[in-house]
């Protein structure tokens, strides 16, 4: 490990010994860090892919009940069904802190008042109806979805970057102040000796 290019004296040994005590303390930190970011991680993974099955099976049964709607009535019907919407939904996006990241979260606001079905029950089946209450309890899971998604995405870009750096102090900074440490002794204990050999020197040739 190459040493840094600094000058061997006692100011620059202290100043890089504080630097090494900081760099230390910065690794562990930054290590137990992302090991708790790890740990939550896994939790959010797990939550998502709950989710994500939960969702997608929901949602393929909402479709099969609507393609066996078409089937049995006539399609003029299920388009005009469907030609007014009878609800609407807002979705309201904020923030919040998952181990200092900031993650979205993600609300959604049924208004008050509106019926689920936007069309009359003579004109169309049961599988119909099937349909629509399954893709109404569906939109909430998949607004859940995209938000813990989107979390486990935010939360593995910050891993990544906490590794790296965790890398870098271990790897490169942490050995090369120590090695730069071990050289600037060495010199200053070099000159030690030296200084001590002169005196010894301009003592014997004094007391001759």
């Amino acid at each position: 490990m190459a040493v840094l290019n600094v000058n061997p004296t006692r100011m620059e040994l202290k100043l890089l010994q504080q630097r090494l005590r900081t760099a230390t303390r910065g690794h562990k930190l930054l290590k137990d860090k992302t090991d708790e970011m790890i740990r939550r991680f896994i939790e959010i993974a797990r939550e998502n892919k709950r989710l994500r099955m939960q969702t997608e099976s929901e949602l393929c049964a909402a479709l099969n009940a609507f393609k066996q709607a078409k089937c049995s009535v006539d399609e003029r019907l299920v388009q005009e069904a469907f030609v007014m919407p009878s609800r609407s939904v807002a979705i309201q996006c904020s923030k919040r802190k998952v181990m200092g990241i900031e993650v979205p979260a993600i609300s959604i606001k049924r208004s008050d008042g509106e019926q689920l079905y936007p069309y009359g029950f003579l004109s169309v089946n049961s599988q119909l109806d099937e349909s629509v209450r399954g893709l109404d309890s569906v939109l909430v899971k998949l607004i859940q979805l995209a938000e813990t998604e989107k979390t486990c995405n935010m939360l593995a870009d910050e891993i990544e970057k906490n590794k790296r750096r965790v890398n870098a102090l271990e790897n490169i900074m942490i050995p090369q102040l120590t090695e730069t440490i071990k050289f600037i002794k060495m010199k200053l204990d070099e000159s030690e000796r030296s200084a001590t050999v002169r005196l010894m020197k301009v003592k014997d040739i004094l007391n001759k």
